[in-house]
């Protein structure tokens, strides 16, 4: 790694590593259906986005303020030599990292290009958590804990693309718009994120809403799943703390969270939920990716679906 690359983008990659279980991402898939247009896979007007980000481990090694950091998001911000000596390590890693920084930094409709010898690569911004570091100013700390909250929320243990419905505030406290319709076809609460993945204050992930059953289970990670034990081991090096409300305010609404506190820090947090049918059950006669064979009805035993084991 050269001496000056910027080191709280490089450790980024270690949250966003796609090794896990074997398996890779999966390209964009088909368009969401309702509720609404959605352009380049991502709803234009509210918080719908999908997520393929698998987990594998993370180092929280204290994440310097240069590079990006300092420089910001804008066009200059990607043509210091700090910023083209880290993306030449790994340009294919490099630009799924970005593709995710920029899609929660930058306003929707806006874009950042960089060119990398003969390729050009184009990330386009959506949730504009952070117009000031979007603008190319240095990264507050709020800002800090918006990015990091929305990276947590983006990863998922098999790397595939699910879509969620995004939705908190951004840095300046303007709600990611969405719509009654994007509620109810969202209907399952599922998470809270949040941290500081530029200090070493850890990342942390809460359950919006009770434990799935034994024989329901879903290719996310750290919103919920069967129990809490089961949530600890997928869901490292993230921290899972249990019930989003024991540490985070609602808010006036009730649908999202405005603050979340832990270990005596307060942290902007990002809620997610899903739509229904991005919660298998075993006995609803496919045996999706997350299910075992068996004799049982549990989504790990689940002979319904995935008869018996060979």
């Amino acid at each position: 790694m050269p001496q000056h690359a910027p080191r709280w983008i490089t450790q980024l990659p270690v949250l966003l590593l796609l090794v896990t279980s074997g398996c890779g991402p999966v390209e964009e898939g088909t368009a969401l259906p309702a509720p609404g247009s959605v352009a380049q896979g991502l709803e234009s007007t509210n918080g719908l986005t999908p997520n393929g980000l698998a987990m594998n481990g993370l180092a929280m090694n204290g994440l310097s303020f240069n590079g990006l950091a300092m420089n910001g998001l804008a066009m200059n911000g990607l043509s210091t030599p700090e910023f083209s000596a880290w993306f030449d390590q790994d340009p294919a890693q490099a630009q799924m990292v970005m593709k995710y920084v920029v899609q929660c930094a930058v306003q929707a409709g806006a874009v950042r290009t960089y060119t990398h010898g003969t390729q050009t690569y184009t990330w386009s911004g959506n949730l504009g958590l952070t117009p000031g570091w979007a603008s190319g100013a240095p990264v507050t700390e709020t800002e800090q804990q918006l990015i990091t909250s929305c990276l947590a929320a983006h990863v998922n243990k098999y790397g595939l693309n699910i879509f969620l419905s995004v939705l908190g505030r951004n840095d300046r406290g303007a709600a990611i718009p969405y719509t009654s319709s994007e509620l109810a076809r969202f209907s399952q609460r599922e998470g809270c994120f949040f941290g500081n993945l530029f200090t070493q204050e850890g990342i942390y992930a809460g359950t919006d809403q009770g434990l799935l059953s034994a024989r329901e289970s879903t290719a996310r990670a750290c919103g919920f799943t069967g129990n809490a034990a089961s949530i600890r081991d997928t869901c490292e090096p993230i921290v899972y703390v249990g019930s989003c409300r024991t540490y985070c305010l609602l808010d006036a609404t009730g649908t999202y969270y405005t603050s979340c506190t832990y270990n005596g820090k307060t942290y902007k947090p990002i809620t997610t939920r899903l739509r229904k049918e991005d919660i298998y059950s075993c006995g609803d006669g496919v045996c999706q990716f997350t299910e075992s064979c068996g004799t049982s009805r549990q989504y790990d035993n689940c002979g319904l679906d995935c008869g018996p084991c060979p």
